[in-house]
């Protein structure tokens, strides 16, 4: 087995030795630029991540000699595990992934990274974009200045930082609005996640259009439902006929948070569903 499986194979059906694989490859300088990309992709995958590939991680990240694309790579791959460990707080150190030390050493190297004007943009935007994953004072300066820069590609990743940090609301409004369709995806994310009440009419006319595209369509269903969860079953109900299986099972999903559908409820073609 070697890097390129592991890519075809869903992770839970990961051997064990699949961590080892994902570490020798990315520690192997000799090996091809693809394939290490693709173990910086590989790492953060919740299945395998701990401390040694963590630290694979942060190495590849801190040295300037390595390609801007997988040190870019290696940022983002570190999010899911500060996310994870952010939320739990530690309690139970054997439900984490990551031990405290390794947490704080990622945040730490993040942060240096991020104020290092000469870490290339390339770089310092995923920075951002991971370390945000795990909140801390600086990130609203940052979020700031990332929002306010002329650079599109900063603006879009100051939407994205949104969806994890507070104080944003007009912004995100603003975003809404956004022809990039990129920064308009990662708004109504952010509106759904903050529950922002004047994104209604908006997160709405997208649900009922039948122009909108899946992926945005399946940001809205969500959004809608952490909104104004009372209003949301109303729009959402009649895409419970779609012929799309993604849309109709995030939809239920969305009405059993609303708790508007109950684990024991029927669905008439499919069976039971299960919510979890």
């Amino acid at each position: 087995m070697n890097i390129k499986t592991l890519k075809d194979i869903p992770p839970w059906q990961w051997s064990k030795g699949a961590g080892q694989i994902i570490l020798d490859t990315l520690h192997n300088n000799q090996a091809d630029v693809s394939d290490r990309q693709l173990a910086a992709e590989l790492a953060g995958d919740s299945t395998v991540i701990n401390d040694d590939l963590a630290d694979a991680l942060l190495s590849i990240l801190s040295n300037p000699r390595e390609p801007d694309g997988i040190r870019g790579q290696a940022a983002i791959s570190l999010g899911p595990a500060l996310e994870y460990a952010d939320m739990d707080g530690f309690e139970d150190p054997d439900d984490v992934p990551i031990t405290e030390p390794m947490f704080r050493k990622i945040q730490g190297t993040l942060h240096k990274l991020y104020m290092d004007t000469q870490t290339p943009k390339e770089v310092r935007r995923p920075v951002l974009e991971a370390s945000v994953r795990a909140p801390e004072k600086w990130h609203k300066n940052a979020v700031d200045a990332a929002y306010g820069s002329e650079d599109e590609a900063w603006k879009l990743t100051a939407v994205f930082c949104m969806q994890f940090i507070r104080g944003f609301d007009k912004q995100i409004l603003e975003s809404l609005k956004s022809q990039n369709p990129v920064i308009h995806y990662h708004a109504v994310c952010a509106a759904g996640n903050w529950g922002i009440d004047a994104a209604w009419p908006h997160i709405a006319a997208l649900v009922t259009s039948e122009e909108t595209e899946k992926e945005l369509l399946l940001a809205a269903i969500e959004a809608a439902v952490f909104i104004l969860p009372d209003k949301a079953s109303e729009i959402l109900s009649p895409l419970l006929e779609s012929d799309d299986e993604d849309i109709v099972d995030a939809v239920f999903e969305a009405l059993a948070m609303a708790g508007e559908i109950h684990e024991d409820e029927e669905d008439d073609d499919e069976g039971p569903k299960t919510f979890h």
